[in-house]
């Protein structure tokens, strides 16, 4: 299924039973409730998704079962995040033989690659694999940033055709359209950052708190699209202080406590991470309740 860079994409969690297994009845749950909201595609297996404890024959079931399950109705993409190239190449050619629509990529993980390695890992994995690729650039977690300079070499790669833009700098939205225009999509990757990337030129929103909160989080992006600043203000606005849970180590807890909240998830979490507990457990609750007491009316933004 071909991507159109553009939308809101959930990066989505990663359900596990009370015995630390898949749960893929939670998972489909809430995937359902993401394309009833209007989502334009579904990222799978990336920082949200607890990508570093997921066994490989999970993550084939997820993008297995997933692609399954839209049927069609939006692109599935999977994240690579490995240690080696080799390794890296087999994930594309499992995500390929998966069926998912495309993939996120991330650096070298744990070893801090120079500008040069890092083109090198990109470059022979594009080459390895006939799906468009989105690379995931966020030097303030994983401390490799892929620069405009480097970008100019990636881009003789025609599948490499979009970013996830993290730097936390949002002037970059502009540095990135001045310098290749429409060549390379834009999919703002910061909770917090996002509508303000958006009215700078970003075409999407790969998106965290989307998770718990569909609606409004498509909402804000449709109504942006359409004109509407003020509305989509006053949604963003609302929304803010629980976008911010997605900026924090423990975003996926945060995240998963949300989706309790909200009807659509479990908290079971991953070792070595556990569930929130005591005040840290408190403070977040407390901005998930007071959330949803005062969950905004949104408008036919399906129908602008």
């Amino acid at each position: 299924m071909a991507i159109e860079w553009k939308g809101v994409m959930p990066a989505v969690t990663t359900k596990f039973t009370d015995t630390d297994e898949l749960d893929i009845p939670a998972f489909k749950t809430n995937i359902k409730v993401q394309l009833d909201a209007g989502v334009h595609g579904i990222v799978l297996g990336g920082t949200l998704g607890e990508a570093s404890t997921l066994e490989d024959h999970e993550k084939r079931t997820l993008t297995k079962e997933t692609v399954a399950y839209v049927d069609g109705k939006v692109p599935v993409m999977i994240n690579i995040a490995e240690q080696s190239t080799k390794g890296a190449i087999a994930a594309a050619q499992k995500a390929e033989d998966d069926g998912a629509s495309g993939l996120m990529m991330l650096p070298p993980m744990r070893y801090k690659a120079g500008d040069q390695e890092v083109i090198q890992y990109f470059s022979d994995v594009a080459s390895s694999t006939k799906l468009p690729i989105m690379i995931y650039n966020n030097p303030v977690d994983y401390k490799i940033e892929v620069s405009l300079a480097m970008f100019e070499v990636l881009l003789k790669h025609d599948n490499i055709q979009a970013v996830k833009e993290s730097t936390r700098d949002i002037s970059n939205v502009t540095r990135i359209k001045i310098n290749f225009g429409d060549r390379l999509k834009i999919m703002t990757g910061v909770d917090t950052l996002a509508l303000e990337s958006l009215l700078m030129g970003a075409d999407g929103w790969v998106a965290g708190l989307v998770c718990a909160f569909p609606g409004e989080t498509v909402a804000i992006y449709e109504l942006q699209k359409a004109g509407k600043i003020q509305e989509a203000l006053a949604i963003y606005r609302w929304f803010l202080p629980l976008l911010e849970l997605d900026i924090n180590p423990k975003l996926v807890q945060n995240i998963k406590l949300a989706e309790v909240h909200t009807g659509i998830g479990t908290e079971n979490v991953r070792a070595p991470r556990l569930p929130l507990f005591g005040e840290e457990r408190e403070h977040v609750l407390k901005i998930i309740t007071e959330g949803i007491a005062t969950r905004p009316t949104l408008p036919n933004y399906k129908n602008l």
